[in-house]
């Protein structure tokens, strides 16, 4: 009996144990796929009562096509794209911003750069009023780049600002250079986009 219980110890021990060989036979839950996040426009609504080219509230689903994150709880960084068609995509910050207008196609398949009709930045002086609308056009906006400020992505991502002086005095308080916006290049974007991890593969 004593021979028989060492036996059945020593074959549960072993590699090729019962238990071993039914655990190695068992079949194994396949590794999670990346998973990439559509984030599909938001259509206009005629009974906003705005115009089709203004910018608009960020619904509470609406998603980042760049990263995959929610601009409604990051306000105070979001931007956003019109399209002649009246369709809006919206950003959790700047930075997301010029990462689509480099390649539109890719984030938004079907869409091309030339459709888009008003970009938006929030202006990171103006007070937070209702619920952070507070839009400037991005194209006439100045940006600085290097400061303190940490964006959603805990990365410098670029806070806008409607006049120079506005984005002087903060980068006097903060850091950083000013540029307007035809001076924050391909690499500039590249670069900050790294940093923060700010990635989304299509």
């Amino acid at each position: 009996m004593l021979a028989m219980s060492a036996l059945a110890a020593l074959a549960a021990s072993a590699p090729w144990s019962v238990p071993a060989m039914r655990k190695a036979l068992a079949p194994q839950a396949a590794p999670a796929p990346d998973v990439c996040i559509v984030a599909p426009p938001t259509h206009y609504d005629p009974a906003s009562g705005l115009p089709p080219t203004a910018a608009r509230a960020i619904p509470a689903d609406a998603r980042c096509p760049v990263c995959g994150m929610f601009p409604a709880r990051s306000r105070e960084w979001a931007a956003q794209v019109i399209f002649d068609n009246g369709d809006a995509q919206f950003f959790d910050s700047p930075l997301s911003l010029f990462m689509y207008l480099q390649d539109v196609a890719r984030y938004s398949p079907g869409r091309s750069a030339g459709s888009i009709v008003a970009h938006y930045v929030t202006d990171a002086s103006a007070p937070a009023g209702d619920g952070g609308a507070r839009w400037i056009d991005a194209l006439g906006a100045y940006y600085v780049h290097g400061s303190s400020a940490r964006g959603p992505m805990r990365a410098g991502n670029l806070p806008a600002f409607a006049t120079r002086e506005a984005a002087q005095a903060f980068a006097a308080q903060r850091g950083g250079t000013v540029l307007a916006f035809g001076a924050i290049d391909a690499a500039l974007i590249a670069e900050l986009a790294g940093r923060g991890g700010h990635v989304h593969q299509h």
